[in-house]
């Protein structure tokens, strides 16, 4: 490796957790870094998984404040994460690897179409929002917890936008502040890629030398992401994001 990509692979750990710590969609901008290096579909995609999960921890601890009084949503929708999370990752590796190549770009268009469409779905969410206050907690029903599950399959599988959808189901069925909403997003798709990381080390092929420096550069956007993300134009990160998405799926398809 080069330390031309090598910078190129921390700065894309920075940019993804920045962004996943703002709404998440980070594996657009590192899959397609690594598909261009010259890493195999899957292999990109485990290694993206585990470099990525460092920095989705430190993103949770960033909105450790809005966290407060959140331990019985936790502890009731976190083990429907580990077991989608379990459920996506042994997809992954159960399925045959041209599968993977064949349904990756029509995951990937998945994400960029809730990419493009997060604004409404944030003015959904904030439809939902109480107002300032306390809110009363609300039990998560089956549903909620069902919507959850199939939320980590998707992260456990391949996660880009996976941050969009859990909001999006929270925002609607678990209503609570925004913020806090985002905090508890954070810390479910933390579940999810650390449960999936540990799955891909003990049975996956991970590039181990691009996993560190994703993870050095995720942990300080998560950082970024959880301090100074909120200022970031969001029609500039979603303009990105797009970008790189489209040309993931050309470079996927052979374009």
């Amino acid at each position: 490796m080069s330390l031309l990509e090598a910078i190129a692979i921390i700065g894309a750990g920075v940019a993804a957790g920045t962004i996943n710590a703002v709404v998440g969609s980070g594996t657009l901008i590192t899959f397609p870094l690594l598909l261009a290096l010259g890493y195999a579909p899957v292999t990109a995609n485990v290694t993206s998984t585990v470099g990525l999960a460092p920095g989705s921890i430190s993103g949770a601890i960033g909105y450790r404040a809005e966290l407060e009084n959140q331990r019985p949503a936790i502890t009731r929708l976190a083990p429907m994460s580990v077991l989608g999370a379990l459920t996506g990752a042994t997809l992954l590796l159960v399925l045959p690897a041209s599968w993977f190549k064949a349904i990756v770009p029509a995951i990937i268009a998945l994400a960029l179409l809730l990419i493009l469409i997060q604004p409404r779905l944030s003015a959904w969410v904030l439809r939902h929002d109480p107002g300032p206050g306390p809110v009363p907690q609300r039990r998560a029903g089956p549903l909620t917890l069902l919507c959850i599950y199939a939320a980590g399959i998707y992260g456990g599988y391949f996660g880009a936008a996976q941050g969009i959808l859990l909001i999006a189901i929270l925002g609607s069925l678990v209503p609570d502040h925004l913020q806090r909403t985002n905090a508890l997003k954070n810390v479910l798709g933390c579940f999810v890629n650390i449960v999936s990381s540990l799955f891909f080390i003990l049975l996956a092929d991970v590039a181990w030398e691009a996993v560190v420096l994703l993870a050095v550069g995720s942990v300080l956007g998560g950082q970024i992401g959880s301090r100074y993300g909120r200022k970031l134009s969001p029609s500039w990160l979603r303009a990105t994001i797009v970008v790189v998405g489209v040309v993931a799926i050309g470079a996927l398809l052979g374009i």
